[in-house]
């Protein structure tokens, strides 16, 4: 695989940022509400964003300085008088009107009027709350990091959540948020989101509280397979144990295993059949079985 190997020193501001958005992603989005002294509300996204721990709550966005010109945004400004702020998240019904809210509004211009959003009065800080988003978090300002002076700095907000809004019909029947019902959006690079919803969602079970196997405990022809990939390797090292001696007789007198045997008399053709069949068992989540099937020596 041929690589570029690059140094930060020695690229112009804009290709750094092609970079980090086009590899670091795809990134939530903080639909940020702050107001300044005078009380003008402003609005604006971000997507370098995320949460950073539960105990206490804390979200970290960074409203960084222009690359363009090393001026600081409004919401940075405005955080420097009143030190709260709303972080609302964005979904796909949402995405052309955040989009809109980026722009350059002047200074004192409300962004929630410019891009149609609603302003609801927030509980406990003095910004607004956007009403389309189905989740608002009011938030407390307990640190902004600058990270330089340079154009394209960024300026980490360190937030505590003090109080969260969710709208009861993203909540699956436990109560818990469903991605299928929230359909939230991520940022990649240049133009491009990204929308969890759909074909885009699927499940990767945790690790168990027990370790598993580890893939380097798979046999060297199974961990070289040009058949199963990474994610394959990842599945089967999570199982708990190698299979048995009669697991692995079980399967290979089921009626899949000796069709291949039937079918193809050479070795190497019948290793290439039983990796395919093994794919297959993964794909259906009997992993067990998958291994199982790996250990068969034709």
């Amino acid at each position: 695989m041929k690589k570029l190997h690059l140094r930060p020193d020695d690229l112009s501001i804009p290709a750094m940022a092609h970079i980090l958005t086009g590899a670091v992603g795809p990134r939530p989005i903080a639909l940020a509400s702050t107001i300044d002294e005078d009380g003008n509300p402003n609005l604006s996204p971000f997507s370098f964003f995320n949460a950073f721990g539960s105990n206490p709550p804390i979200l970290i966005f960074s409203p960084a300085r222009r690359g363009r010109d090393n001026t600081t945004k409004h919401t940075y400004e405005n955080l420097k008088q009143i030190d709260e702020v709303v972080i609302n998240v964005v979904t796909f019904s949402m995405v052309q009107q955040i989009s809109l809210a980026s722009s350059d509004f002047p200074k004192g211009v409300s962004e929630f009027g410019k891009a149609g959003f609603s302003m609801e009065v927030s509980e406990l800080v003095k910004p607004y709350r956007v009403a389309e988003s189905p989740i608002q978090f009011e938030c407390k300002v307990l640190q902004i990091i600058e990270t330089g002076d340079q154009a394209a700095a960024g300026n980490l907000v360190i937030c505590r959540i003090v109080a969260i809004h969710i709208d009861e019909s993203v909540l699956d029947p436990d109560g818990n948020i469903d991605p299928y019902k929230i359909d939230l959006v991520g940022r990649l690079g240049g133009d491009y989101y990204c929308r969890a919803s759909g074909n885009a969602l699927f499940m990767v079970e945790k690790p168990l509280s027990k370790p598993g196997i580890g893939i380097d405990s798979l046999p060297e022809y199974v961990r070289q397979s040009d058949i199963l990939t990474g994610n394959d390797l990842g599945r089967l090292g999570n199982l708990k144990m190698m299979p048995s001696l009669p697991e692995i007789a079980e399967v290979r007198h089921s009626d899949a295993v000796m069709s291949i045997f039937t079918q193809f008399k050479a070795i190497d053709e019948q290793v290439i059949e039983l990796q395919r069949l093994a794919k297959r068992k993964i794909e259906d989540g009997e992993i067990s079985v998958a291994l199982a099937i790996l250990m068969i020596s034709p």
